[in-house]
């Protein structure tokens, strides 16, 4: 799946009695910048409005329209002052335009040696008035690292990918689907959520029982196209030579089955129930399906943890590249800043420093090792790691959790499964927090730093009681 293409709606904003000159290089100077960075941009041309800025009321009726009309493409929104700005004008913009994307404010520098009446920019002043106003029309918005930043700046570059991060989480949690495919496990009461609160979030659940899909997948023929198609892919996806014919091609009508599913309901993301039905009447584990969708960008969690799914979707968001969900699992040694953690595993390929496909060891104690062949087996490349855990809060009707950044080490470890040591500063505290707030034992991965981005996502614009280790 290609990274998404960002569109960003901008806003210029112009004051008459400062030099307007400012505004008319100031919209060509954020328009490079922003090619520069491979973003589209939805503005107001020149002929539209004076220098394509906003200041007028007639002008902000235009911007808003044109940003309504372009509804469906905008990710978010960047408000720019030149110079000082109508406020009034940036706001009423925003309100009519109605379109609840993530708004980024950033001001330009005056420089001290231009500070007559000819050249001075006042958008130091005028960055206030601006988010003064956005707060009394009750309208959430995002701020520069710095109070004023030059637009070819190298920090206003990462601020943009960090505000293009937050963009992609915010609206890929819009009207998000997920699929929880098969029952929570008995024994995993700690994944268990609530439907309600995560539908007035706009996030819908679709279930499918297990029985339908072993229903499906015995109807399937082992010709049948969809099948044979999704065995080619788990040959070409991991090195499954020491796994039986039977074992891979029963994974594969399991995967052919799912796919059909999520494609018809369009679920994006999606929890499965393994422990142990799958083994008992399938005869295999999910774990390297689950690798590959998650691989591919579609989050897939294993114990029908639903929250634990949308954690990986969030940093699979912002990052744009493969999540894991994972156990806080072991101590490593005495040290007290690195855990090992440890699934048994689906991690996605992305994260493994090599992989083959084996049994799992766990299970098959259980079960019998002839029934638990799927897992993908190997160590977590040293790199560095953004986690992330939601849950719902039933008795308090609201969403929580945490974010926070470590690395993988390139520690030894002699394990089964998918495993890799984590070194997170002041370890100590975040898993205090966890027991003491009741948190699952499970932690969302990516190989990123992106909690920046998530946790603005997640606290300004969806509304969530989140704690950002390391910061809070």
């Amino acid at each position: 799946m290609p990274p998404k293409k960002m569109t960003m709606g901008l806003i210029v904003g112009n004051r008459g009695f400062f030099p307007d000159h400012l505004a008319k290089s100031g919209r060509e100077e954020v328009l490079r910048v922003l090619g520069a960075a491979g973003i589209d941009v939805v503005a107001l041309k020149p002929e539209e409005s004076k220098y394509g800025a906003v200041e007028t009321r007639e002008e902000s009726r235009r911007c808003a329209d044109l940003f309504r009309r372009n509804r469906d493409r905008i990710d978010g929104v960047i408000v720019t002052l030149p110079n000082f700005g109508e406020e009034r004008a940036i706001a009423d913009t925003l309100r009519w335009a109605d379109l609840h994307v993530p708004v980024l404010v950033q001001a330009t520098p005056d420089d001290p040696t231009k500070m007559t009446i000819a050249a001075r920019r006042d958008s130091f002043c005028g960055k206030m008035s601006a988010c003064n106003n956005l707060r009394q029309y009750g309208i959430p918005y995002s701020l520069t690292t710095l109070h004023t930043e030059a637009l070819d700046s190298p920090e206003f570059a990462k601020d943009l990918l960090w505000f293009s991060g937050v963009c992609r989480v915010v609206n890929g949690f819009r009207n998000l689907r997920v699929g929880a495919i098969g029952a929570r496990p008995t024994a995993f009461n700690t994944v268990r959520y609530s439907e309600k609160i995560l539908e007035a979030q706009g996030i819908s659940i679709e279930t499918l029982d297990l029985s339908e899909v072993l229903g499906r997948i015995e109807r399937m023929k082992d010709n049948d196209d969809l099948a044979q198609s999704k065995l080619a892919s788990i040959k070409k996806y991991v090195d499954a030579s020491s796994v039986p014919e039977v074992a891979l091609m029963k994974m594969a009508k399991l995967g052919a089955v799912v796919d059909q599913w999520m494609a018809a309901t369009e679920v994006a993301i999606s929890a499965v129930q393994c422990w142990t039905s799958i083994e008992e009447n399938l005869g295999v584990v999910p774990c390297t399906i689950m690798s590959m969708m998650s691989d591919s960008l579609l989050s897939s969690a294993c114990e029908v943890d639903i929250c634990g799914v949308l954690g990986m979707h969030a940093l699979r968001l912002a990052s744009e590249t493969p999540s894991a969900l994972l156990d806080w699992n072991n101590n490593y040694g005495a040290d007290p800043n690195k855990a090992v953690c440890f699934h048994c595993s689906n991690l996605p390929k992305h994260f493994f420093r090599s992989v083959k496909m084996d049994f799992q060891e766990i299970i098959a104690g259980t079960v019998g090792k002839e029934n638990t062949f799927g897992t993908c087996v190997g160590l977590i490349k040293p790199e560095k790691m953004s986690f992330a855990r939601f849950s719902t809060d039933d008795t308090a009707g609201k969403m929580r959790g945490y974010v926070g950044e470590g690395r993988f080490t390139d520690d030894a470890l002699n394990t089964f499964g998918g495993a890799g040591v984590v070194e997170i500063p002041d370890l100590q505290k975040l898993l205090h927090f966890i027991c003491e707030k009741g948190f699952e034992h499970h932690v969302a991965a990516n190989l990123s730093s992106v909690a920046a981005s998530v946790h603005e996502a997640s606290t300004r614009y969806l509304g969530w009681d989140m704690y950002w280790h390391g910061v809070n």
